[in-house]
């Protein structure tokens, strides 16, 4: 038995163990739980930051009381129970995507050490392909635009292709999520990959009709990102609730944006996390950006979403160019000259200038309605890209042709963020992550 296998293991016995320890039956007959289990991470080895971009894809709540732990490591990873018996499988949180996929491969990307064990459809009684003639499988689904085929065994076959260039690709199937012996999802559509260039399945959390969320009917969910390791040690570990979260009685709320099917706009993504940001403010001065820019426009563009699976957070062309003219101002001449990270990030400094830059340019907020924030201290204005370059964690959506407003989970450092499904609202709440999980 290799040492990934034993480690899985173990973290299976764990995890079964705190189940039966920590289930119990509420008054109203539904099942409700509160647990926790150890998982492992590696970084990604694919650039995940446009992920959101790959995929404009367009009753009666369970009562799930779910926690989990995930490390940080740039994306959000969770590993969860699915299958029958069940099969841990390391996903990523992603609230801008909506079909959910785990691994049915052997195959590893190189320099993947050590693998991630994938799944094996065998050892699970509760799987079974979708078949051709399934009406995922067929064309024109009106808020699924994954392109799906008919493979030679009369199964459904699809292909996933990211911004990034990165893919995933395999049969559409149906598998349950196994929590407990009491708590188990309904079987759920996902992706089965065969073949994918990321070691990790990607966990679909939008509002999509095929995302877990709706699939196994969510009531809300949230997440607490542990701030970013900067020095060599273990991954920083943070927290994942389905269902109803402890701290969330100190969260502060906004409504989202909804839109109804006559609202529709090429440029908008309607299955994302929409909200109304108001303004952002540097050294504590409001930058002149009129609020219509964080709104869609009549072809859609400017929406503002919240997003865990993209790394950095995107502004549209003009949204970006004004932070960037008062970060020249306070800055001046130590600015990075001809270098543009990613192709969308050119606020960039060499590691010489980091606490200097961190002291010039302060704390950073976005200003959302009723006095909510998001406040950006200012050890967590630049993130280290590598090479001994640092850029301001902000890049410009419009180069990678997606004209949206997009706060990525590296503006969602140490703290909680609570997507109420039920009642169409985003929760924030201040939190040291790293320690909620000790």
């Amino acid at each position: 038995m290799d040492s990934s296998t034993l480690l899985c293991n173990i973290i299976l016995f764990f995890f079964l163990f705190s189940l039966t320890h920590s289930s119990k039956l509420n008054h109203n007959n539904k099942t409700t739980i509160s647990l926790s289990f150890p998982l492992t991470s590696l970084p990604l080895s694919t650039n995940i930051t446009s992920k959101m971009f790959t995929t404009s894809l367009s009753s009666t709540s369970n009562n799930y009381n779910f926690k989990s732990s995930f490390k940080y490591s740039m994306a959000l990873i969770v590993s969860l129970p699915i299958g029958t018996p069940p099969q841990i499988q390391q996903m990523v949180l992603d609230t801008g995507s909506q079909l959910s996929w785990i691994q049915c491969h052997n195959k590893v990307p190189k320099k993947q050490h050590p693998p991630t064990p994938s799944f094996d459809p065998s050892l699970s009684s509760t799987f079974s392909p979708l078949p051709c003639t399934h009406p995922v499988c067929k064309p024109l689904i009106p808020d699924f635009t994954l392109p799906t085929s008919c493979d030679q065994n009369r199964l459904c076959h699809y292909s996933y292709f990211y911004a990034d260039g990165t893919y995933a690709e395999g049969n559409l199937v149906r598998e349950k999520f196994t929590f407990s012996p009491s708590v188990i999802t309904p079987p759920l559509i996902l992706g089965c990959a065969t073949e994918s260039t990321d070691p990790r399945g990607i966990l679909g959390m939008n509002l999509g009709r095929l995302s877990f969320t709706s699939q196994a009917k969510v009531n809300k969910f949230s997440y607490c990102v542990p701030t970013r390791r900067t020095r060599p040690g273990p991954v920083p570990t943070g927290s994942f609730y389905l269902g109803n979260n402890p701290n969330s009685l100190g969260f502060k709320y906004i409504q989202m944006l909804t839109f109804s099917q006559s609202q529709r706009m090429p440029n908008l993504d309607p299955l994302a996390y929409t909200v109304a940001l108001q303004g952002i403010r540097i050294q504590g001065k409001k930058l002149n950006i009129s609020q219509s820019v964080f709104r869609p426009d009549s072809g859609g563009s400017g929406q503002t979403m919240v997003d865990s699976g993209s790394e950095f957070t995107y502004l549209v062309d003009e949204a970006y160019n004004k932070m960037k003219e008062e970060v020249i101002r306070i800055v001046g001449p130590r600015m990075k000259k001809d270098y543009v990270y990613g192709d969308v990030a050119d606020m960039c400094f060499d590691r010489g200038y980091v606490i200097e830059i961190e002291r010039l340019i302060g704390g950073m907020v976005f200003e959302f309605e009723k006095g909510v924030e998001i406040v950006v201290p200012k050890e967590r204005v630049l993130a280290d890209v590598g090479g001994g370059v640092h850029c301001v964690g902000i890049g410009n959506s419009d180069k990678l042709g997606a004209a949206s407003n997009i706060i990525g989970n590296f503006h969602q450092q140490n703290m909680w963020v609570e997507f109420d499904v039920a009642n169409r609202r985003v929760g924030f709440g201040r939190a040291d992550c790293s320690r909620l999980t000790k």
